[in-house]
């Protein structure tokens, strides 16, 4: 009688736990998007057992630094999307300090083309893309959310005939605006300030530098103008048209790294011409806080909006 007991026991336990397995339940694989430089670019897909059919490039990206180790918290941050049938790219970028901003930024626009050309073996819908991060991740997803599509038409390489653009945005505590840095009354150029920048460690990636086909060598741009017209580019609050992807910002009142005037600014920028843009100021965050993915919760509603077929 003890033995049957122990029996139907294990029995009603496995289907117990198949069944809160079934509902966090997805494939991983590693997928290369690009390659320069003799390297490859890589993604992580995790695609849950039950998909909505949608897609959300998730940007790994902490101070412009990428690298795998950070897929285990990106599988982590993910799960709200994965329970909601959300297939996820955890995408790394070219990383600081060799790589600048602008070839991170080109990097994860090239990630969104590999998507969209191979929707149909993601099955994901190609029209409606999402994406996401923190920081410097929230950064480089908003500027590539609002910047001109870099689709080439006239391209030997069919994946570059697709689109760069997102449909959605949704992201914590962004820089926007490397022009217009600071306080709520005191802007200043964040570029100019070497010396602060060393000390947080993200000088490397604030260098822009232009590949010299003479010399083949990368050299730095000292040109003033040159200079300024790359920071332009990478400073989504700049870029901002009425094609760009509805955004949706989190962002602590207490942050010490990226100041709320940056999600404030960008705001101001969406608001002028109407275009959909949500701030959710969290009340004595700083840059960061415990239980972030209850508030990826609100990005998934956010999604669940904007990607939406019609």
């Amino acid at each position: 009688m003890k033995k049957i007991f122990y029996i139907l026991f294990l029995f009603s336990f496995s289907i117990y736990n198949s069944n809160a397995q079934e509902k966090t339940s997805y494939s991983q694989e590693e997928v290369i998007y690009a390659r320069k430089h003799g390297m490859s670019l890589t993604m992580v897909v995790l695609k849950p057992k039950k998909t909505n059919g949608k897609g959300i490039v998730s940007v790994m990206s902490g101070s412009w630094y990428s690298r795998y180790s950070f897929i285990e918290n990106g599988i982590k941050n993910s799960k709200p999307f994965l329970e909601s049938g959300y297939t996820v790219f955890l995408t790394i970028h070219s990383s600081n300090p060799r790589f600048d901003i602008a070839e991170a930024a080109t990097d994860i626009k090239r990630a969104v083309q590999h998507i969209r050309f191979n929707a149909k073996k993601f099955g994901i819908d190609p029209t409606h893309i999402g994406i996401t991060g923190s920081s410097s991740g929230g950064h480089l997803s908003l500027t590539v959310g609002t910047s001109d599509d870099i689709k080439n038409l006239k391209s030997e390489n069919p994946v570059r005939r697709v689109s760069s653009k997102v449909q959605a945005a949704a992201v914590f505590y962004p820089p926007t605006d490397f022009l217009n840095w600071g306080g709520l009354n005191r802007y200043m150029n964040y570029l100019q300030h070497a010396p602060a920048l060393s000390k947080t460690y993200i000088l490397g990636a604030l260098k822009f530098q232009i590949f010299n086909k003479k010399s083949t060598i990368f050299e730095p741009i000292k040109d003033s103008i040159a200079l300024r017209k790359m920071a332009v580019s990478v400073s989504p609050a700049q870029l901002v048209t009425l094609d760009d992807a509805p955004t949706y910002i989190i962002h602590g009142d207490k942050d010490q790294t990226v100041p709320l005037q940056q999600s404030l600014h960008i705001q101001k920028k969406f608001d002028s011409i109407g275009l959909p843009l949500t701030l959710r100021i969290k009340p004595g965050a700083d840059h960061g806080w415990d239980n972030m993915n209850i508030d990826r919760k609100e990005f998934v509603k956010w999604f669940n909006t904007y990607l939406k077929v019609n």
